[in-house]
């Protein structure tokens, strides 16, 4: 028997845990938090990261450590990285736990980021030079699911967002007029081998992940389209109409040189292409940087170009789909390449949706009456804002998805009104029905 040590027990870490059992993989988490729900599936160590003590307490027994996510203390997982390997490596968390040093690594290695400039709190109309107007603001560290950002139109709404998040380090970003939200799942075993999922469209609602799609951009193509859902609160039909953002493909850099066409422009609009030259350039970065584990790159699609937006250096949200709805899942496909094993194959099972259930649980029974639909519970306390589980649905058909996925957001709709806001179940069957004709 083989045991990973996780950094982490959220529900993150209770799918890796979970996906480690059939193959006699045990995992070892360390989480300050005594209710941390990975501690139901598998052992948990409750004290803080700072206690010394606790470090040989936790590594004693382990063949690698891992983390489930990124904000872990950098001087930690080196400390551990010391006594027994850590993937993906301390350098790898160093680079992708700061949005500014993230975007510095993206552009180094050919990835293209929006344009980007590192807010001087004394200055900040400085990096308005370089990004233009209307601009993103979000601190470099920490913030996640829209928070710790804020969008400027103006130089003055930029001085007073730069005041409110007081002394933290921040980064000004342009705003993107996307088509779409996608993201790209790579993993890179300890022997170099690559596998990649297909690209996944993700719908989001006040920044937090609300739907994700699958299966739809594997051969044969399947052409974008300008009006192809997004499901992001910084495009409403108002958002639009008020602002004309200057074209983010030809901002310039920092010093002023201009962006160069980035290498997923001109490819054709076929979604199976931009997906493959996105996990190509994906594999190229986790090469140059020795990583190993699961990369999630969460992707702006402006016509047939992609902008990197963010790197999660884990498994991921946008990932949970794979359960169910691909041959191995992203959280199996981690543990064997921190493990050195071959990884398995990304193969879709037909076509999936993913939905995040957030704030409030419905009724097991009125979400399992649906065919093929899966209810994964986190067994976390309800309330606002919180992720408590997520439903996969999966068919043979985009069709037969959408028409469950029709009959899945209308039950919740129905059971969790009285709840939870289900404004974005309302935005999300509209498109639906709208786009597909359900």
């Amino acid at each position: 028997m083989r045991t990973v040590g996780i950094l982490g027990g959220g529900q993150l870490g209770r799918m890796l845990a979970l996906a480690g059992y059939p193959l006699e993989i045990r995992c070892r988490l360390w989480d300050p938090a005594s209710d941390a729900c990975a501690g139901q599936v598998a052992p948990l160590l409750s004290v803080p990261y700072t206690d010394p003590d606790a470090r040989q307490q936790f590594i004693d027994g382990l063949e690698c450590v891992t983390y489930e996510f990124e904000n872990v203390d950098l001087e930690l997982v080196q400390a551990l990285a010391q006594h027994l390997p850590v993937h993906p490596t301390p350098e790898a968390l160093r680079l992708f736990q700061d949005r500014l040093i993230e975007k510095q690594t993206l552009r180094a290695y050919g990835v293209p980021p929006p344009a980007f400039a590192e807010v001087d709190p004394h200055r900040p109309e400085r990096a308005l030079e370089v990004v233009g107007l209307p601009a993103v603001l979000k601190t470099r560290r920490f913030g996640y699911d829209g928070k710790g950002q804020a969008v400027v139109r103006t130089a003055e709404e930029l001085e007073q967002a730069v005041q409110r998040f007081g002394t933290q380090p921040l980064i000004l970003e342009a705003f993107i007029p996307f088509d779409r939200e996608v993201s790209t799942i790579g993993v890179r075993s300890r022997s170099g081998e690559f596998v990649g999922y297909p690209l996944i469209e993700n719908w989001h609602d006040k920044g937090i992940l609300r739907l994700s799609l699958a299966g739809d951009e594997q051969p044969p193509p399947a052409p974008l389209s300008a009006s192809t859902l997004t499901c992001h609160s910084e495009r409403s039909e108002e958002s639009q109409k008020n602002l004309t953002p200057p074209s983010p493909l030809s901002a310039s850099r920092e010093g002023g040189e201009p962006y160069s066409p980035s290498p997923f422009t001109e490819r054709g609009q076929g979604g199976e292409v931009i997906g493959s030259v996105a996990l190509t350039s994906m594999r190229q970065l986790m090469e140059a940087l020795d990583y190993v584990g699961v990369m999630t790159i969460e992707w702006f699609q402006v016509g047939s170009q992609l902008l990197a937006n963010e790197v999660a250096p884990r498994v991921h949200n946008s990932g949970h789909w794979t359960i169910e709805g691909a041959e191995t899942s992203q959280f199996e496909n981690h543990l064997r390449a921190v493990l050195g094993l071959p990884l398995g194959a990304t193969t879709p099972r037909g076509y999936s949706a993913m939905v995040n259930l957030i704030g409030a649980i419905p009724p097991a029974e009125r979400v399992l009456q649906i065919p093929h639909a899966h209810l994964h519970l986190y067994g976390k306390e309800p309330r606002p804002g919180r992720k408590v589980g997520h439903i996969t649905l999966r068919a043979d058909t985009p069709d037969e998805r959408n028409a469950r996925l029709v009959e899945l957001l209308s039950v919740l709709r129905e059971v969790l009104a009285p709840l939870a806001g289900v404004e974005a179940f309302d935005v999300c069957l509209r498109r639906i029905v709208g786009e597909n004709g359900v």
